[in-house]
């Protein structure tokens, strides 16, 4: 994509954000790569590296080895790193800043929103949060930080520590439901807004992928800003075959200048 095709799109995507009320920006694995967080999917991703049936939910419930595998990934498969949110992710805490985000709905566990100071309250993760581990059995939390230590001391698969049930990371796996309070508010959220922006996701991944269409169901508009084609490319309002730090970096910038921010 040229550099005045860009400009010209980041044009009209500020615009629909200043004209809008109610803007919900949705999020998938294309803006945590350029955070260095490896995709799943992708050529060279997780699924290239580790088997996706070890990660069945009920597996991972009745299979020590399964267990083994997912903390094995976890350790080695660069998702417990201490990732930093890129210009995407501040440009979307900004536009929190200048009074235009509704929410972001995301399908990332990275907890990189937040970090890049969008409230909490405003971020819905629809697949979890990896800042957390989970007794199945008594229900204790623990930061993940602290059962990453337990890992790299060799501990092949922590259990919890205060009454030896299983641990599992505050994620959605396989063959499990999605957080029914966090699908129920994104899905509201989704049918209530009148412009909703995709941002780095194929749109592949159900039910997760139904929030754009409720959105345009609606009457919404939409933006899809993201490097491969999607299901719902034809009912974009504006589409942007870009990075997204790149793009929603152009976006902000015309956003303040409208705003006189």
């Amino acid at each position: 994509m040229g550099e005045q095709d860009l400009d010209s799109l980041a044009e009209r995507v500020a615009d629909l954000i200043i004209n809008a009320q109610r803007v919900v920006v949705f999020t998938g694995a294309g803006i945590s790569t350029e955070s260095g967080i490896p995709d799943f999917r992708s050529p060279g991703g997780i699924w290239e590296k580790f088997d996706p049936d070890d990660f069945i939910y009920q597996k991972f419930v009745s299979d020590p080895e399964a267990r083994g595998k997912q903390w094995q990934m976890l350790r080695e498969g660069g998702l417990a790193t201490e990732a930093k949110p890129n210009p995407a992710h501040y440009a979307i805490a900004e536009l929190d800043r200048l009074g235009k985000l509704d929410c972001v709905i995301t399908q990332n566990v990275d907890n990189l929103h937040q970090k890049a100071g969008v409230p909490a309250d405003r971020v819905f993760e629809l697949h979890g949060n990896m800042q957390w581990a989970v007794c199945l059995s008594c229900g204790r939390r623990y930061p993940f930080e602290q059962v990453r230590l337990r890992l790299d001391k060799g501990e092949e698969i922590p259990d919890c520590e205060a009454c030896q049930g299983i641990l599992k990371p505050s994620v959605v796996l396989f063959g499990e439901s999605l957080p029914e309070k966090v699908l129920k508010e994104a899905t509201f959220r989704s049918y209530n807004c009148d412009l909703f922006m995709v941002i780095g996701s194929t749109l592949i991944v159900y039910p997760a992928a139904y929030m754009p269409v409720y959105a345009v169901d609606s009457g919404a508009k939409l933006v899809i800003i993201n490097l491969s084609p999607t299901p719902m490319d034809k009912q974009a309002t504006v589409l942007i075959r870009a990075r997204a730090g790149e793009a929603m970096s152009r976006v902000l910038h015309r956003v303040r200048e409208k705003v006189g921010g």
